[in-house]
């Protein structure tokens, strides 16, 4: 039901619901408050009847009214998440409302199955599971519905999934070579995507410095575990009969878990560490959508994978590393070993996948989440119309960015007496997810590029809406949607 102007406006189906349930909607809504605002919902619970000859026989056991605000994908998807909550352990649903657009068809049944989602627990050995008893049930349509509308939805849905799951996954499970293993599974099946994984040996004889020195104490030294060393992961979806396509691709911060190294973070700021490589799932995520949705484009993920640790291996403020194609840096701090990666990842790209366009996403610095807060992502790039995609991509979505600059005179501050740069800024110029950004355009070269900082809303305290608490998937829809445009 909406809120329109003149008061609740009902749905397509309620008149109907009304008469079969003999329920006066309008005057129960009215009597305790039901507004129809996007998300507000009202749960009717039905009697139980045992007898063949009741009026409640064969009936639902509740009817759930749904608010649905001014009727717009956003409010629509809103609903779709509300509903899915409220019918958390009931079985399955059915609706008769929805229909309106394949915008609105998509928006609903797009935030069903985002609130529907519940993370898995680990029992012995790791077994991963879903609780049937919390399980939300399947979503029947009244009428008729855009099946392209329904099918689209599933795929960013499914996708956003494979991303919180990942993000979920512990991390003395999620290991470098687990990840990459994970990945392949997932990619199965899809002839149109092709994965690779370079390992700890062959990372160091490409020359990736960076990758090689923050998985250095997980992969050298006493305890070492080639599982945990650092690893290069590369999937890629290829469109058949596709002449000229261009080619896209998303590096994504794969850093298994982040102790900060040597400058170790404190025990509040560690406990949500295994979401650090939720950029490289992310971009995973997006190549298994494109193929699904048979994007006429090539689509790259690129995850550099590390677990940041402490050891007899680890790597030390004031080191110098050469990443890949020749830079050195000095480490300024071994918290800040996202860039490090990236770095890798970004000139590799450049230079042996020949872009067309590049885009990198990363949970890289708590600044951006001061600035931003927990649910917006900041954009940075010198290509304005590929900033405003990216935003245009997620507002359409539910995923919100906001754009920040890159002033040229901060980049004096990535200066270093002892190398090309430092992978931090001096002391006292704050700006910090700015530097970043800065720091991480010298490897992109002159290809067409955006850094993404997800450090906000990539994972989440609590349910809001659509997300759920842990790993949100936040940017899977956002690229999806972007690459869909740049093809």
């Amino acid at each position: 039901m909406g809120a329109g102007p003149d008061g609740l406006e009902p749905g397509r189906g309620t008149a109907q619901a009304a008469v079969r349930y003999g329920i006066d909607f309008a005057a129960t809504a009215d009597r305790t408050g039901f507004t129809g605002t996007a998300g507000q919902t009202l749960v009717l619970e039905l009697p139980v009847s045992h007898s063949p000859d009741s009026v409640w026989a064969n009936l639902a056991s509740a009817v759930i009214l749904v608010g649905t605000g001014d009727g717009s994908p956003a409010d629509h998807r809103q609903a779709g998440a509300a509903l899915a909550g409220k019918a958390r352990g009931r079985g399955s649903v059915t609706v008769s409302w929805g229909g309106e657009s394949e915008a609105v068809t998509q928006g609903l049944v797009q935030g069903y199955l985002l609130g529907a989602y519940q993370p898995v627990k680990y029992g012995q050995g790791g077994r991963a599971a879903r609780s049937p008893k919390k399980g939300t049930g399947d979503l029947t349509l009244l009428g008729s519905y855009s099946q392209a509308a329904l099918d689209r939805a599933r795929t960013m849905a499914v996708a956003t999934a494979l991303a919180r799951d990942l993000g979920n996954w512990p991390s003395n499970w999620k290991t470098p070579a687990t990840f990459a293993d994970r990945a392949a599974a997932a990619a199965a099946g899809r002839g149109s995507v092709r994965v690779t994984s370079f390992g700890p040996d062959e990372v160091a004889a490409l020359g990736m410095g960076g990758l090689v020195a923050v998985g250095s104490a997980a992969w050298r030294g006493p305890a070492a575990d080639p599982s945990r060393g650092p690893r290069l992961l590369l999937a890629t979806h290829t469109p058949k009969g596709v002449k000229g396509a261009p080619h896209i691709a998303i590096v994504g911060k794969g850093i298994t878990f982040d102790s900060g190294g040597l400058d170790i973070k404190p025990p509040s700021g560690m406990a949500a560490m295994k979401t650090d490589m939720a950029g490289g799932a992310t971009a995973l995520a997006v190549v298994l959508a494109a193929a699904e949705l048979a994007v006429p484009a090539k689509v790259t993920a690129v995850v550099p994978l590390a677990q940041n640790s402490v050891g007899a291996g680890s790597y030390r403020p004031g080191d110098v590393v050469t990443v890949y194609g020749g830079t050195t840096v000095e480490v300024g701090d071994t918290d800040a070993e996202g860039r490090l990666v990236l770095a890798d990842a970004l000139a590799y790209a450049t230079a042996t996948l020949g872009p067309d366009y590049l885009i990198d996403i990363a949970t890289l610095t708590g600044a951006a989440k001061v600035a931003l807060g927990p649910r917006a992502g900041a954009v940075f790039s010198s290509d304005g119309t590929l900033a405003a995609r990216i935003e245009e991509s997620g507002a359409a979505l539910g995923e919100s960015w906001w754009r920040l600059p890159l002033p040229e005179d901060l980049e004096e501050a990535l200066v270093s007496e002892n190398a090309d740069l430092s992978s931090t800024a001096k002391s006292g110029v704050g700006a910090g997810a700015v530097t970043a950004a800065l720091f991480l355009r010298r490897f992109a070269g002159s290809t067409r590029w955006a850094h993404l900082d997800v450090a906000g809303p990539a994972r989440a305290a609590s349910a809001r809406d659509w997300t759920a608490p842990g790993a949100t998937g936040f940017g899977v829809h956002t690229l999806t949607a972007l690459v869909e445009r740049l093809a």
